[in-house]
C-alpha cells in the first residue's frame, strides 16, 4: 500500500466521526465525505473525483460528490434508472470501467462521462445493513485509471464509511420524526384555536365545533388544518401560530 493510501487508512474513522457530527444534514455529510475519500485515491498528478449516492425507500436518492460534473453523473443514472452505480448497489458488487468510450452496457452515461472528461469509473458498494443502499463512484482522467491496490483501498473505504453513514442516516430520521411532530403539534394547536372560535360563534360544545370543522374541510375539499388556519387568520389576523412546545 502507498504512502498516500496507508495516511488515507490511518485515522479514517475518527474523521468521519468528526464529519457525522459537523454536518447539518445528510447531503452536507455525503459531500464532505465524498471530498475526503477521494485524497485516498489521488495523486499528486492524477486527481480522482469521488462521489456517494444513498438509494432510500420512499425517498429521493441523495448525493453528494467532490464535483459538479461527478454530481450530475450520479443524477443521470438516478433519472434513467440504470448505470454503474445503480449496478453496484442493486448487485452488492464492485463494477470498474475501465474506457468509458467502450462501455456498452451504458453508452448513455459512458458518453455523458467522456464529455465530462472521465475515462475510468469505478463504483464500490456500501454494505448499510438496512433498507437503505448506497455507493461510492471513483472517477478518473485516465483510461484504466485504477490499480488492483487502489481498488482494493476503495473497497476497504467503503467497509470503513459503513457505520459513519449509517449513523448520519439514523440522525437524519431522527430530525425528520422531530420536525414532523413539530409540524403536527403546531396543526394541532390551530385546530384547537380553531374549535374554540366555532365554539364561540356557534355556542355549541367542542365534539359539534370539531365536526363543524370537518364538513367544512370536506365541502371546501381542502386539509382541516387549512380550514382552521383560515378561522383563526380571520380572527387573530395571522396564520403564524407557534405551538406551547416551541417556547
Amino acid at each position: 500500500m502507498e504512502l498516500a493510501e496507508q495516511r488515507f487508512v490511518d485515522g479514517t474513522a475518527e474523521q468521519l466521526q468528526d464529519l457525522v457530527l459537523s454536518s447539518e444534514d445528510l447531503e452536507e455529510f455525503l459531500g464532505e465525505l465524498a471530498q475526503h475519500l477521494a485524497i485516498g485515491i489521488s495523486h499528486a498528478d492524477r486527481e480522482v473525483i469521488c462521489a456517494v449516492t444513498v438509494a432510500r425507500p420512499k425517498k429521493p436518492a441523495a448525493t453528494g460528490a467532490g464535483s459538479q460534473k461527478a454530481f450530475e453523473l450520479e443524477e443521470q443514472q438516478v433519472e434513467v434508472g440504470e448505470g454503474p452505480c445503480l449496478t453496484a448497489i442493486s448487485g452488492a458488487r464492485t463494477v470498474y470501467i475501465r474506457d468509458v468510450t467502450r462501455e456498452s452496457r451504458w453508452p448513455e452515461f459512458g458518453q455523458a462521462a467522456a464529455e465530462r472528461g472521465y475515462a475510468a469509473v469505478l463504483v464500490v458498494p456500501i454494505d448499510l445493513d438496512d433498507e437503505c443502499r448506497a455507493a461510492l463512484s471513483f472517477y478518473a482522467t485516465h483510461r484504466s485509471g485504477f490499480t488492483d491496490g487502489e481498488i482494493l483501498t476503495a473497497e476497504n473505504a467503503a467497509r470503513q464509511v459503513s457505520r459513519p453513514l449509517r449513523l448520519s442516516l439514523r440522525i437524519g430520521r431522527l430530525r425528520d420524526a422531530r420536525d414532523d411532530l413539530a409540524s403536527a403539534m403546531k396543526s394541532r394547536t390551530v385546530i384547537d384555536m380553531a374549535i374554540g372560535v366555532v365554539m364561540a360563534q356557534n355556542r355549541c360544545p367542542p365534539d359539534e365545533a370539531f365536526t363543524l370543522l370537518r364538513k367544512a374541510s370536506n365541502a371546501r375539499n381542502i386539509k382541516l388544518r387549512e380550514v382552521a388556519a383560515s378561522i383563526v387568520a380571520a380572527i387573530a389576523g395571522t396564520t403564524d401560530i407557534r405551538s406551547r412546545f416551541d417556547l
